[in-house]
């Protein structure tokens, strides 16, 4: 089952083990109706119970079974909520989950696509994959896709397709219009507009 991280626990309030939740979409009413999720923190993953939610000036709180002291909530901080799609904030134009965005493939529709050498990245339309999305990182500015470049991608000189080892190179892209195009979320794809900012 596919899982959407909905918050991060940011500490505890009270002495009851409530933990401050700041919600990744910035909404909160979708919380209400949680019961079971999933906590991940250093990549472990551990099921909790949800008990109560609450609001107050403009902060999360939630108690989770199990944990009644400030001691236990603190051993939950940095912890990620992750949920069934049924439970996340349903997403606005343009909005998206970063778990949506994982494993799409990224694609780029300039007329170069046509001519390329035997072994090239395969091409969905007239599109060349040129890298999967790996993650989605805060950057200063905003997000920045994290991207694993192809291999076998020819529009790109070998030695910007690999590090210096030979393994395919990463690289981070602003998630902004001006270089992203078309996110096609059903299709895992999303539009690559300029291919130097791979360079």
């Amino acid at each position: 089952m596919e899982h959407f991280v909905v918050g991060i626990i940011r500490g505890t309030h009270g002495l009851a083990g409530n933990c401050k939740v700041e919600s990744t979409s910035g909404e909160f009413q979708h919380f209400t109706g949680m019961k079971d999720v999933v906590l991940r923190k250093n990549g472990v993953e551990s099921k909790r119970t949800i008990e109560k939610v609450s609001f107050g000036n403009g902060i999360l709180y939630i108690k989770f079974k199990g944990i009644d002291t400030p001691e236990d909530g603190k051993k939950l901080s940095g912890s990620e909520i992750l949920v069934s799609r049924e439970y996340a904030c349903p997403c606005g134009k343009d909005e998206y989950y970063v778990e949506e965005l994982k494993q799409c493939q990224l694609v780029y529709f300039g007329g170069s696509a046509k001519g390329l050498a035997a072994g090239a990245a395969p091409a969905t339309g007239d599109g060349v994959v040129v890298g999967t999305i790996t993650d989605v990182l805060e950057g200063g500015a905003g997000d920045l896709l994290e991207v694993v470049l192809s291999e076998s991608c020819h529009l790109l000189a070998h030695d910007l397709r690999t590090t210096s080892s030979g393994k395919a190179r990463k690289v981070l892209i602003p998630f902004k219009k001006e270089f992203i195009g078309t996110v096609d979320i059903k299709n895992r794809q999303v539009q690559l507009m300029h291919l130097w900012i791979l360079e």
